[in-house]
């Protein structure tokens, strides 16, 4: 996974503040070296975690009536959606600048002043500089970040903030229009659209630590990073992140974490909660006539999958209602998780297919 540094571009001529400096992505010889490894790799739940948008009279209207000129958000007809949704989240959506010129991106979930961004924005402030729609600057506060999902939380100090609508709760249809809102590049209150490429796309590091994300192609680059992304209705459906990129820049291939794994990761932020991950306690690996499914090579003793009656030799192909395709497909999966959390692993066994639920564990500490 490449993730979008916060932007630090060269100054360009322009009427609003940028801050100027530099950015870097890995090489592609190391991203093609990374994606690679996806269909092979022996997947641990012990390995490293990742650090890594008129009035009408023909109704039976009163013709004098006043009629809002704010589009309705469950108005799907409208000639212009995108334009729609841009205006119903662009309030929504605020700049964050680093004391080292760096830019990222960040939506406002609560109106007392809680905004969703990436860790990987934020880096190790303490404050940042939050710049709102309307061109005022406020210092935000970092209440705390998590490196493994990529999604941090800053607060400032105001109250009846335009809090962004959070599709919570539903699952994204590929194709579906897909609009991206950030700073690429410094520029703030930009809109880029396309659609949801792929939904449930495990990404993997060279740890062989795996995520779940939304794709999208809509444009998202440098300084995107926080930002969200939006169905047609302004709804948040996922916090942009990560590039795929040849060149530096976007290359329609965009990666957002979905709401509910941000939503869930700022909530535990804000009340102190433990931030562990969930862990099935199982090693895995691709069955190598490329059947789908995660093929169980070694079962922890002690873990949930353990107790449940997971064996080695086993072929996971769902978790939940997810269709498991690889072992990257179930590494991703069960960091949706918390731990504690109850899930139904289907498994194939001796030609049959066999049901178990299994209760996630936390996973332990790297030494």
């Amino acid at each position: 996974m490449i993730d979008l540094e916060p932007t630090q571009q060269t100054p360009t001529p322009t009427t609003r503040r940028k801050a100027p400096g530099w950015f870097s992505f890995l090489t592609i010889v190391l991203v093609m070296a990374g994606l690679a490894a996806v269909g092979s790799f022996a997947f641990s739940e012990d390995s490293p975690t990742v650090t890594t948008a008129a009035a009408t009279d023909d109704t039976g209207a009163v013709q004098n009536e006043p009629v809002s000129s704010e589009p309705d958000p469950a108005d799907t007809s409208s000639d212009e959606p995108i334009a729609d949704a841009a205006e119903v989240i662009l309030p929504s959506v605020v700049q964050i600048q680093l004391r080292g010129g760096g830019v990222g991106s960040g939506v406002i979930y609560d109106p007392n002043g809680l905004i969703l961004t990436a860790a990987h924005v934020v880096e190790d402030n303490e404050t940042v500089t939050v710049r709102f729609q309307d061109g005022e600057e406020v210092t935000g506060t970092v209440i705390g970040g998590n490196a493994d999902a990529d999604v941090a939380v800053v607060q400032v100090e105001r109250s009846g903030l335009p809090a962004a609508e959070l599709a919570l709760d539903e699952t994204p249809r590929v194709g579906q229009m897909a609009i991206a809102v950030g700073s690429p590049w410094g520029l703030d209150s930009t809109v880029t659209a396309g659609i949801i490429s792929a939904i449930n796309q495990p990404l993997c590091d060279a740890t062989s630590t795996c995520q779940s994300m939304l794709q999208t192609d809509a444009a998202i680059n440098p300084g995107n990073s926080g930002g969200a992304l939006v169905d047609r209705l302004g709804r948040v459906v996922g916090i942009n992140v990560s590039i795929f990129t040849l060149s530096g820049a976007n290359d329609g291939v965009g990666f957002a974490v979905p709401i509910d794994i941000a939503y869930d990761v700022a909530d535990r932020l804000v009340s102190g909660e433990s931030l562990a991950a969930a862990y099935l306690g199982v090693t895995g690996d691709d069955v190598a006539s490329g059947q789908a499914g995660a093929l169980i090579t070694e079962v922890q003793p002690g873990t949930g999958a353990a107790d449940a009656g997971v064996e080695v030799g086993d072929l996971i192909i769902a978790l939940e209602d997810v269709e498991i395709q690889g072992i990257a497909d179930l590494a991703s999966q069960v960091r949706r998780y918390r731990p504690g959390t109850i899930v139904e692993l289907l498994v194939v066994r001796d030609g049959a297919e066999i049901a178990f639920q299994v209760m996630l564990g936390e996973r332990p500490a790297t030494p």
